[in-house]
């Protein structure tokens, strides 16, 4: 059987984030995901193009087809990434969530930050 090829080990990646995002339609997700990537606000966003969401809003429970996505980025990138969203988004409160990301492969690492630069 063959061997997979080796990654090397992982190493940490504090100034890195993952940010959730859900847009209304995918085409909404996919014109934020080329803004976000055109303006080197993100490395890579993936679009999961149908999520369904139950949430509260105004007091009443609501709930609806979403896209979600899921955006690679380096911390310094955070605000003016929020900035571009807020602008750029339909919703009145577009989700924002940024989660640290606390190790990578070091090839992965370097490549985000090649494309954030």
């Amino acid at each position: 059987m063959p061997r997979r090829p080796s990654y090397g080990p992982l190493h940490r990646a504090a100034p890195y984030r993952v940010v959730l995002v859900t847009a209304g339609s995918l085409r909404e997700a996919r014109r934020l995901a080329q803004g976000m990537v055109r303006r080197k606000l993100a490395a890579c966003v993936n679009i999961l193009p149908s999520i369904e969401s139950r949430y509260r809003w105004k007091g009443k429970l609501c709930s609806g087809r979403e896209a979600l996505l899921v955006i690679k980025t380096a911390s310094s990138r955070l605000n003016p990434l929020y900035r571009f969203l807020s602008a750029e988004h339909s919703y009145q409160v577009p989700e924002f969530l940024a989660l640290p990301v606390t190790h990578g492969s070091a090839a992965y690492l370097g490549w985000l930050q090649e494309c954030l630069c």
